[in-house]
């Protein structure tokens, strides 16, 4: 006979499989969907640092073509998370994102370090990415391989 905690824990599993991918594609959907609209609005905490990475990598760059492209670019990630079978493009779109807001724990180390390996709250920010990146492997193991072609020919 079944106690009541293995039938919750039987219930609890069965409820997560079943939402986990769905849940996890709107997180995501609503962060860079989200925050990019932050940043095309100037209304992102971020926006002054996005600035200081800009001026310190691509000077030659304006600000106000650069912050609309950049919540372009975060909005469609977010766009292509929610769509049912365009989770491929977004994580080809989430790969550059990644290394490129990363790039402040490099080139902005004073906003975002106030000692060896002790973050600032930008630098924290930055690190939480790695579960952006785990969630975005997570929704990438889901997925089913690309059917083969029938009709090609492979040596």
């Amino acid at each position: 006979m079944r106690t009541y905690l293995q039938k919750f824990d039987y219930w609890f599993i069965h409820f997560v499989r079943h939402w986990s991918m769905p849940f996890a594609r709107f997180a995501m959907f609503v962060i860079f969907f989200w925050f990019g609209i932050l940043k095309i609005l100037g209304d992102s905490p971020a926006n002054p640092m996005v600035a200081d990475l800009l001026q310190a990598t691509m000077p030659s760059m304006s600000w106000e073509v650069f912050i609309i492209l950049f919540s372009i670019y975060e909005m469609l990630i977010g766009i292509a998370f929610i769509i049912p079978r365009f989770e491929r493009l977004a994580i080809a779109l989430l790969i550059p994102h990644m290394i490129m807001t990363t790039l402040p724990l490099i080139f902005l180390t004073g906003l975002t370090w106030q000692g060896f390996l002790v973050p600032t709250l930008e630098g924290q920010y930055i690190i939480k990415n790695l579960v952006i990146i785990a969630l975005a492997m997570g929704i990438a193991a889901h997925l089913h391989p690309i059917a083969k072609d029938k009709n090609s020919r492979h040596n």
